[in-house]
């Protein structure tokens, strides 16, 4: 059995999108996969959402108490670990382990960092979200995992500049001595958010259709000004949501004849009969909500713009990423589980 510990020393890093990734792919090559995310703290802040997908998407049986146990900084964190990591890794070829790492060697996160990855005999992949300063600002922590290091993941580089900053974080890296195992494009299809979440964003109702709640959204649109240039408008953009007024019944039709995934009405007034029939029939949620158009954009683009991973959906197109992308063999071969 071997352990990967995935860290990063930023938040929203991405760590549980390539944990996710990484297990998918991992399973498909034959190995029985499993996940922890241990929590060190004085109590327990609630269910861990991280761990909650990732048991979902790799289909585990293990409660999700000890895939993601409380490790009470008052007792014996180092000893509850490697007994709570004993009853996850049982009978597993590969355990994904989901962590966190400071800023600098000598800081509390970095040395709790290095302790774990001592502790489980763990090889590290760490995970950097792209910025101008990547490959340059945590590096020192990095080296602190020393041999135990597979490698680097920079995520989340503008896809237009790909080409120019693996080019340049490549050459960073390698001076410092740390392989690059892959760079990940941003990728609009794993920033989506599903129609139930973006209800609860805009504090809205859905009225109908409630089973197509985990549907993802993948583009915005605001109501034409116009019913003739409705359909030609509404056709420009696949797989959205669609915002319109109460007072604009002609404009709800016309986006339903088009691929529309929601369609939210702000206002008062409830939707007239066609329009829930016309719903009704294409299969098209209406979330309805109180706030005024200009409010609905701003919460819908907070959502997207933090939006989690935490859906299966997503998990074919990041495959098709990391395929691209990542020096998947090293990282078998770094694990000792190449075929």
């Amino acid at each position: 059995m071997v352990t990967l510990y995935v860290v990063s020393a930023g938040n929203a890093a991405g760590k549980t999108t390539i944990c996710a990734g990484l297990g998918k792919h991992l399973l498909l090559e034959g190995n029985k996969v499993g996940f922890f995310k241990p929590i060190i703290a004085d109590k327990k802040p609630g269910d861990d959402s991280d761990a909650l997908f990732m048991k979902e998407a790799l289909s585990l049986s293990e409660p999700l108490d000890s895939i993601s146990p409380l490790l009470n900084n008052d007792s014996d964190p180092s000893g509850k670990m490697k007994e709570a990591f004993a009853r996850i890794a049982q009978d597993k070829d590969v355990v994904i382990v989901e962590g966190i790492c400071g800023e600098t060697p000598g800081d509390t996160l970095s040395k709790a960092a290095y302790e774990v990855a001592g502790t489980l005999k763990a090889r590290v992949i760490v995970i950097e979200s792209y910025s101008p300063s990547s490959g340059a600002e945590f590096i020192n922590s990095y080296k602190g995992f020393a041999g135990n290091l597979l490698g680097v993941i920079v995520n989340k580089i503008p896809e237009s500049q790909l080409q120019s900053v693996s080019d340049e974080l490549s050459s960073r890296f390698a001076k410092a001595g740390i392989n690059v195992l892959g760079m990940l494009p941003e990728d609009r299809r794993l920033s989506t958010i599903s129609i139930g979440e973006l209800s609860e964003h805009i504090q809205g109702e859905i009225l109908n259709n409630a089973e197509k709640s985990s549907e993802l959204i993948e583009n915005l649109m605001l109501g034409a000004m116009c019913v003739d240039s409705g359909l030609d408008y509404f056709g420009r953009k696949a797989d959205k949501a669609v915002v319109i007024r109460d007072d604009r019944p002609d404009m709800q039709l016309a986006a339903l004849e088009t691929s529309t995934r929601c369609l939210i009405i702000s206002g008062d007034t409830p939707p007239i009969h066609s329009v829930l029939y016309r719903a009704g029939d294409k299969g098209v949620p209406i979330i309805i909500t109180k706030s005024d158009a200009g409010a609905i954009l701003e919460n819908i683009t907070d959502a997207m713009s933090s939006a989690r991973f935490h859906h299966e959906k997503k998990l074919p197109r990041l495959a098709e990423i990391m395929e691209q992308q990542l020096d998947l063999a090293a990282i078998s071969n770094g694990l000792g589980l190449a075929k």
